[in-house]
């Protein structure tokens, strides 16, 4: 079966909040490095991927551009557009540049993605056409209600947490894009709900890392590198 043409969109446009710093999470030193340095050599570096579009914060390109992609030789990057005000506008902003063939979207603050991740992604994407990195959950999970009360504990077998790359036969993703952004507010945290919303289509999950985490605390930077320090 011949390749499919793969773009990476990678999401760098976030504000980092929880972090506490005034310097965006994804701009934050890891290993000497910014946090989304990783992610972006990861795509790079793979054969699989033909091209990267890097969605950033607006005002923010320019930056990019000469700190990272330059500066790196993160040559795969062929757009550096500007994201929107939600998660959700931002991958439409990628989505709306990418070619056909398969998109992987990713979150810039992931930045232990890897290869196997990679090529896991697209094996199930050729078979299946939406597919999702996560993983089984370790814990066992409770729903509550608005008040803090449990109202029920899902049989924990069936739990996973969902990470990104996020993949997608491109046509499929962006119909459902093109849909949900019809609507005035889009109810979704993730790319796969908009599949499943949009177009009720199934979504498989595929195994991630549970070193695949998110940046989102100073905790979660200081667990990236030591898990960073075991690779090398």
């Amino acid at each position: 079966m011949e390749k499919q043409y793969c773009t990476a969109i990678v999401l760098a446009a976030g504000s980092g909040k929880r972090m506490g710093t005034k310097v965006h999470k994804q701009y934050l030193l890891m290993g000497g490095k910014p946090v989304l340095y990783y992610s972006l050599k990861a795509f790079q570096d793979s054969e699989l991927i033909d091209e990267i579009i890097l969605v950033t914060g607006s005002g923010e390109e320019e930056y990019c551009r000469e700190q990272i992609v330059e500066k790196y030789g993160i040559s795969k990057v062929k757009k550096i557009i500007s994201g929107g005000a939600e998660r959700y506008d931002s991958v439409w902003n990628g989505l709306r540049e990418s070619k056909d063939g398969v998109v992987f979207i990713h979150d810039g603050a992931r930045p232990l993605v890897d290869e196997a991740i990679i090529r896991r992604g697209y094996g199930c994407v050729s078979s299946d056409r939406a597919c999702v990195a996560g993983m089984p959950a370790k814990d066992t999970v409770k729903i509550v209600d608005e008040n803090g009360f449990v109202e029920g504990t899902p049989d924990r077998s069936r739990v996973w947490i969902v990470q990104t790359p996020q993949v997608f036969e491109t046509k499929l993703i962006k119909e459902a894009y093109r849909l949900l952004m019809e609507k005035d507010h889009p109810p979704v945290t993730d790319d796969a709900m908009a599949v499943e919303q949009m177009l009720h289509f199934p979504v498989r999950l595929f195994y991630g890392s549970y070193e695949n985490i998110k940046i989102t605390t100073p905790e979660d930077l200081e667990t990236a590198e030591s898990f960073l320090k075991n690779r090398y």
